[in-house]
């Protein structure tokens, strides 16, 4: 493949993460929760999770699209990606509640932050970057005690179907031996994802416990659950 090639297919992703902190909130996850335990970040962008949860005594592993592009590239990808949102968000800034970061540059920095950790981390360890694109992952089954996924199911309804969510979910159930945790439960227009309760009777079907939990993160307006999912 071509540079040129990669470069076309790269620009149809956004390259953009949140720091270990955000992921923290979104989560409910204490640091106690972190140790010891092999955990899958699907899809993982550019956040810092799996860089900070390494170095707490975590087995993290970041997946995403992305990864099968060099990280030097990525990070580039992903400083024009800041840049651009950046420039959005300040047209867009009722859309979100600024209690967390505070400002438009606050955000900003936030993106920096996790974006500069991910591409050290990637240039230092790139093994625990893995790529795949779901609904299919390269991993073995009950291979992870916990996944976490954020901001691609559900937010994207209006691109993904019932039966994409569905099919993925099954996947990362397939993949995860303890716990899911999936945030948020809203859509890009900060509604509740429509087929929620669907899936949520599916899941409890194949003899798991699902339950929407509030958290103590909201920066999208609405977005402030998360989906639990046990087995029983």
């Amino acid at each position: 493949m071509s540079r040129a090639e990669v470069k076309l297919d790269l620009s149809r992703i956004v390259f953009i993460g949140r720091t270990f902190d955000e992921y923290m909130l979104m989560f409910g996850l204490s640091k106690a929760e972190l140790k010891g335990r092999k955990i899958l970040d699907c899809p993982a962008g550019t956040c810092s999770f799996t860089a900070i949860a390494n170095q707490l005594g975590a087995d993290v592993t970041a997946t995403d699209i992305a990864y099968d592009h060099p990280f030097e590239q990525l990070a580039e990808k992903g400083s024009e990606d800041i840049e651009h949102a950046m420039l959005n968000m300040e047209q867009a800034q009722g859309n979100y509640k600024w209690d967390y970061f505070k400002s438009v540059e606050g955000l900003s920095a936030h993106r920096v932050q996790a974006l500069t950790d991910c591409a050290n981390d990637m240039k230092e360890f790139p093994n625990r970057y893995v790529p795949a694109v779901l609904p299919v992952l390269p991993f073995g089954d009950k291979e992870f005690d916990l996944t976490l996924s954020a901001h691609f199911l559900f937010m994207y309804a209006d691109r993904l179907d019932y039966d994409f969510h569905l099919q993925a979910i099954q996947e990362l159930m397939r993949v995860t031996k303890e716990e899911i945790r999936i945030f948020p439960l809203v859509d890009l227009s900060c509604n509740r994802y429509e087929h929620l309760d669907k899936i949520i009777d599916f899941i409890q079907s194949q003899g798991y416990i699902a339950e929407e939990i509030k958290v103590g993160y909201e920066f999208q307006k609405g977005a402030n659950s998360m989906l639990r999912i046990k087995e029983v």
